[in-house]
């Protein structure tokens, strides 16, 4: 088994997307056994924040992000899909943002985002991206299917950074392939808790859901991918004058 994941900045347009699914095909047609995690669109969780922020103060402006990244959305799907697959995942879609509209209009009425609601509307962006390009995948193809992955990574109630309940995820992990062959297409950053309720592993979470993937299903291979030249010796929005590592030991 190998994972693979995918970042924001990989799958932030559509042309984009088609290059991984060439990449993915390549795996694919070789026979080999993947499964593979993916984080939201590039911005879109950027997005979520603002406009939770925006509603938690009272202003409407929330409404122009959000109609922006529904249109986001909509865009991707239209160029990326065909025929009744396209009319699928677009009716679905909107369902899907309507419930986000309902929380955010929630959010707005009481003034108040509180970091449990925030991991629910954050997870609104993983669950999209692995959506559309689940169906993508099918489309070109692969036996793709898509997987939630608050049905099978459990946390505690830490929201915004939840603590891994390791021996039940690794447990649901092995149980839920073992049970479903396809190619799992998985957002990657996020989780449930006891009661069912939404965590996220907070940022940089889809690389902590990949690693969680591998170690439970013992796999022999985790890819990170990247749309960026190597390792940097620091953050380059906060360091300017960062530069490529050329070698690196695992130490």
């Amino acid at each position: 088994m190998r994972v693979l994941k995918f970042g924001g900045s990989s799958v932030a347009k559509p042309e984009r997307i088609k290059g991984i699914v060439e990449i993915l095909k390549g795996y694919y047609t070789k026979g080999e056994k993947f499964t593979v995690v993916f984080s939201a669109f590039g911005g879109v969780t950027d997005q979520l924040i603002k406009m939770s922020e925006l509603a938690a103060k009272g202003k409407e402006e929330y409404l122009e992000v959000f109609k922006e990244f529904s249109c986001r959305h909509q865009k991707s799907i239209t160029e990326l899909l065909e025929g009744n697959l396209q009319e699928q995942v677009l009716e679905e879609t909107m369902k899907n943002h309507e419930v986000l509209k309902n929380l955010l209009n929630g959010v707005f009425l009481v003034r108040e985002a509180s970091p449990r609601t925030m991991d629910y509307v954050l997870s609104f962006g993983e669950r999209n991206s692995c959506f559309i390009i689940s169906n993508v995948l099918r489309q070109s193809g692969i036996n793709a299917a898509y997987l939630d992955a608050r049905k099978i990574m459990k946390t505690d109630k830490t929201f915004g950074s939840a603590k891994v309940d390791f021996e039940t995820s690794y447990s649901n992990i092995k149980k839920y392939y073992e049970e479903h062959p396809e190619v799992q297409v998985v957002t990657g950053f996020i989780a449930t808790a006891k009661g069912g309720l939404t965590t996220t592993l907070g940022r940089g979470g889809s690389d902590y859901t990949a690693s969680l993937l591998a170690a439970g299903l013992d796999a022999k291979h985790i890819e990170i991918w990247t749309d960026v030249s190597g390792v940097l010796t620091a953050d380059p929005r906060k360091v300017k004058k960062a530069f490529t590592i050329p070698n690196m030991t695992y130490a």
